[in-house]
């Protein structure tokens, strides 16, 4: 089991309506991060051989600015009337690991789940709101697709076979969510002009995520997350 990091959350907020209807703004992690760990795929042989070097552990990826990859950013207390997408969300599994690592998707979207590894997974998903599944996937089944029907805080969904293999989702009422790049930045097009609840989410932090009042002007404002360690005293 990991140890979590403990965190002190700092966030600001700027406004900016610079033209373009979208929230854009950027996460980072102030301080000296942990170290990404190898992740040892010796128990499948195919596994091990899918990556020319060993992978690493995605549980924190920061760059050399500070700037976090894979943090959960979204709006709370959105009223949202618009469609479903018809478009699935992807969750790819490759080397045996999930890509993405972390996912937001809405209520009655479709997520098609991939298999590009010549070995058997087996795809569990572990909601609470939701109904929990598990299904195999051997090497010769390449896709199936599940759907969340009701609105979800993050849950893992998880390989059983190789259990370094971990993703985080959750599911939304609305479309207002993002996760970072390997740069740290985000961008939620189309956010109703007013004054919102926005939220970061990390999963070394999850214990601990940032929120903010945010105003949304002219269909765009800007918003940066900082997490830090706290002081010592």
């Amino acid at each position: 089991m990991r140890k979590m990091i403990n965190i002190v959350a700092i966030a600001s907020f700027a406004f900016s309506a610079i033209g373009a209807s979208e929230v854009t703004g950027n996460v980072k992690f102030i301080g000296k991060g942990p170290k990404a760990k190898p992740i040892r795929m010796d128990a499948d042989p195919v596994c091990a051989a899918s990556h020319q070097v060993a992978a690493k552990s995605e549980s924190f990826i920061m760059d050399k600015d500070g700037n976090l990859a894979n943090v959960l950013v979204y709006f709370k207390g959105v009223k949202y009337s618009g469609n479903v997408p018809s478009t699935p969300a992807v969750l790819d599994q490759a080397g045996c690991v999930y890509t993405p690592r972390v996912i937001g998707v809405q209520a009655g979207q479709t997520v098609k789940i991939l298999n590009n590894d010549a070995t058997m997974h087996n795809i569990h998903g572990l909601p609470k709101v939701n109904r929990e599944f598990n299904k195999g996937m051997p090497k010769s089944l390449k896709e199936i697709s599940t759907v969340f029907e009701k609105p979800e805080d993050v849950f893992v969904i998880k390989c059983d076979v190789h259990p370094w293999m971990k993703n985080y989702t959750q599911v939304f009422d609305h479309p207002y969510f993002a996760v970072t790049g390997s740069d740290g930045r985000f961008s939620i097009p189309n956010v109703p002009d007013g004054t919102y609840e926005i939220v970061a989410w990390q999963e070394k932090f999850k214990n601990k995520v940032l929120t903010q009042s945010i105003t949304v002007k002219d269909g765009a404002a800007s918003v940066n997350f900082e997490f830090t360690r706290p002081k010592k005293k």
